[in-house]
């Protein structure tokens, strides 16, 4: 009879890490530029007419049967346009375009080793020595 060693065998289990890739929305923004109508104020001259009575002399003639000329005066009304010269301000709008840096967030993985004791079976040999006499 003889004692043969049993072997065992047990299954480790393996863990397997894998790197995955996520797309990661990103953000755009968009300027629009609007125009805005300009709006201005002119002063407009106006002109307004006003009569006014005027006195006219009156001559009075004596006959003397002396020719002289006769001179009357008179007062005229005289209108003056004059033309005005205005300062209209003026608005500017000046647009300056400011670039924004974009932040991006990325998640990185974080590795960790942990080591786990595994038993290896050992095999012992044991010799027995069996004395058989030779005839």
């Amino acid at each position: 009879h003889i004692h043969v060693p049993v072997q065992k065998q047990r299954q480790v289990v393996e863990v397997v890490k894998q790197q995955k890739f996520v797309d990661v929305p990103q953000v755009q923004i968009i300027d629009k530029v609007v125009e805005v109508p300009v709006q201005k104020q002119v002063q407009v001259p106006m002109i307004t007419r006003v009569q006014k009575p005027v006195e006219v002399p009156q001559i009075e003639y004596v006959d003397h049967h002396i020719h002289v000329p006769v001179q009357k005066q008179r007062q005229v009304v005289e209108v003056v346009k004059q033309q005005k010269f205005v300062d209209v301000p003026q608005v500017q709008i000046i647009d300056k375009v400011v670039e924004v840096p974009v932040q991006k967030q990325v998640q990185v993985p974080m590795i960790t080793r942990v080591q786990k004791p595994v038993e290896v079976p050992q095999i012992e040999y044991v010799d027995h020595h069996i004395h058989v006499p030779v005839q």
